[in-house]
């Protein structure tokens, strides 16, 4: 009776690979909505068309993207862009960029994840004097070299800090 499970094992890895599908084109679905509510849904403005570029990237089928930019017209709720700095392990700066319709609510669901995981939040200005902004993403100007026990939590903390629904990116300078 070799092979009798073969369709639940195929069932139980196609429900895995469809819930981090799902995770990465919800994020996607908030980044084209914000960006197209601010151009007014002109597909030419270049952040919607870099929204668009990332998407396509996640292999979003097109649909989903049509339907983004349309929601945008639709909905009322307003998104906005939040960025916070942190101290992470070792004293790894981080740049959390999110989008959220509840400034509150997202800054003490990010300060919960940090306080988990021995980080903490800083101040504006604290961590991104170290890093530059080029083409909407941040680039460390300096690095730090962590331990493996270190980098260990650290990447630890950012999947934290990813499977929050509001955090887009999290940039670091760990080397």
């Amino acid at each position: 009776m070799s092979g009798h499970n073969k369709w639940s094992k195929i069932k139980h890895k196609k429900a895995a690979t469809d819930a981090v599908k799902s995770k990465i084109f919800s994020k996607l679905v908030r980044l084209i909505t914000v960006e197209a509510k601010l151009s007014g849904g002109d597909t030419n403005s270049p952040g919607l068309r870099m929204a668009m570029d990332k998407a396509r990237a996640a292999n979003m089928p097109s649909d989903n993207i049509d339907r983004a930019i349309k929601k945008a017209n639709e909905s009322s709720e307003n998104m906005e862009n939040v960025t916070y700095e942190a101290y992470g392990p070792g004293g790894v700066g981080l740049i959390i960029e999110g989008l959220t319709s509840n400034r509150n609510k997202a800054a003490a669901e990010i300060r919960h994840i940090l306080s988990k995981n021995n980080a903490s939040l800083g101040a504006q200005g604290s961590v991104s004097w170290g890093f530059t902004k080029e083409n909407m993403e941040w680039k460390p100007s300096t690095t730090i070299d962590l331990s493996d026990e270190d980098l260990e939590k650290l990447s630890k903390l950012v999947d934290a800090l990813e499977d929050n629904d509001e955090v887009q990116e999290v940039f670091t300078n760990a080397e």
